[in-house]
């Protein structure tokens, strides 16, 4: 298939990135949750809108960089700007590592799971335990069960990813966000009281799919609709999903952080092909893991701090380069208090999940001697050059 490299890619219909926000990227499988899922199902049941206006200030925020800075990478470029090239290949290597195909495979496994669904119903419903037993309120574990929540509505950002190739992104970027966002935080609150209508949150937590099991209480025999609803709806995610984050890798490529080969785009399409197929292989082999749901918990931490380093990179240009044009310029009290929702979530797990934030900064870590050996390196060995396609 004939590839070829250019600086940018500008042709690509990307306004369909605007329904990535609108799909069920969280249709983790509650069957399959971890062990201390029970304790913070009260805590996840209040904390939904809290998540939601967390998620807004951030896209709200969101708007002012994608439009400051009309690169796409979204916060790989914001990063880059604000704190140079090792912070920026840093949150590329954890992306590409674990953010990115982990959730292609999650959101496959939710497909597949709501697919076969209706052929293999699940009625053992009866056998539940007490899922307020050990219901904590501390500080550290709400900040823990903010990341399941806020993985519902991740996705918030990844319009970023595709500035380049938006059409009118001064215009339409904004405007996706903020329709979007409330839209679907509107609509998750909504879903989340339906079926704590029907169902108790042990009834959830036992359920192996519960949009099929509210379905199966309320619907009746016509109950087999809800399943292929769901998953067409998580097929969409995962497609929109695929194609947004396919375009960090190509940034990254194409900045010199990856390999060149990842920087090809397919002549016919101006697709990045070589990305797709990589991230395609990577999560494929991330569906094969049997503890995928821990590499979750891993990488949720990282990416909250990249966050907020994105964050605090937008209040370091605001200060260092005060004339930069900015078509959206917000109220600087927004980013200040987005900043603080992103320390709330990044400190204060550290006491409650030390191991989970340890693995995770290892990971992101482990990215450091990669950098200096294939990106900081100017006087490479011939195999590593040719290795890296230069």
């Amino acid at each position: 298939m004939p590839a070829k490299r250019v600086p940018t890619s500008d042709t690509t219909e990307a306004l369909t990135a605007e329904l990535e926000p609108m799909t069920p990227k969280d249709e983790r499988l509650p069957g399959e949750v971890g062990e201390d899922e029970p304790q913070k199902t009260q805590l996840k049941k209040e904390l939904g809108l809290l998540e939601g206006v967390a998620i807004i200030l951030g896209i709200i925020v969101g708007s002012e960089l994608g439009t400051s800075i009309p690169k796409s990478g979204g916060d790989y470029a914001y990063i880059s700007a604000g704190f140079g090239s090792l912070p920026a290949f840093l949150f590329l290597w954890a992306a590409n590592l674990i953010f990115v195909p982990t959730t292609n495979a999650i959101m496959a496994l939710a497909f597949a799971k709501y697919v076969i669904q209706p052929f293999f119903p699940n009625c053992n419903t009866e056998n539940f335990n007490n899922s307020f037993q050990g219901t904590s309120s501390e500080p550290g574990e709400i900040a823990v069960s903010f990341y399941s929540g806020i993985f519902s509505y991740a996705g918030w950002n990844y319009l970023n990813f595709m500035t380049e190739e938006l059409k009118n992104p001064f215009v339409n970027l904004p405007r996706a966000i903020y329709i979007s966002l409330p839209l679907v935080t509107l609509v998750y609150v909504l879903a989340n009281v339906a079926y704590l209508a029907v169902l108790t949150p042990v009834d959830m937590l036992a359920s192996d799919a519960i949009a099929v099991t509210f379905a199966d209480r309320l619907m009746g025999s016509a109950s087999w609709v809800m399943p292929l609803l769901v998953a067409l709806s998580a097929f969409g995610g995962l497609s929109v999903h695929i194609m947004t984050s396919s375009r960090l890798c190509f940034v990254g490529a194409r900045q010199g952080h990856f390999p060149d080969s990842l920087a090809l785009i397919n002549c016919k399409c101006n697709t990045p092909m070589s990305s797709l197929i990589f991230l395609g292989v990577l999560s494929l082999f991330y569906l094969s893991t049997t503890d995928i749901y821990r590499l979750i918990d891993y990488a949720s931490f990282v990416e909250s701090t990249f966050i907020l380093c994105s964050i605090a990179s937008l209040l370091y240009m605001r200060w260092k380069y005060p004339d930069m044009e900015r078509p959206i310029k917000v109220n600087i009290i927004v980013p200040i208090a987005f900043l603080l929702v992103c320390g709330f979530l990044v400190f204060l797990p550290l006491y409650v999940r030390p191991y989970e934030v340890g693995m995770g900064l290892l990971i992101t870590g482990s990215g450091i001697p990669a950098y200096f050996l294939f990106v900081y390196w100017e006087n490479k060995p011939k195999f590593i050059r040719t290795l890296l396609g230069r």
